[in-house]
């Protein structure tokens, strides 16, 4: 997990507002970018789940025959 530092800003004494040191920002972003990716490649995956597939040993016997 990333360890963050915020510092509260308030408004009418209730927090309104985080301020993250920049690499911290920037580890949180990236960090949430990387999910993104994982989310969108889980996503592919079950949409694709029932395409026919091909193993490799069929695939080695077909590209052997295309010489």
């Amino acid at each position: 997990m990333i360890e963050l530092h915020p510092e509260y800003l308030t408004r009418h004494g209730k927090p309104a507002f985080a301020v993250l040191p920049i690499e911290e920002f920037d580890r949180l972003k990236h960090y949430l970018e990387d999910l993104e990716d994982l989310l969108a490649l889980r996503q592919v995956k079950a949409a694709e789940e029932a395409s026919p597939t091909l193993g490799i040993d069929e695939l080695r016997r077909r590209l052997d025959g295309a010489d």
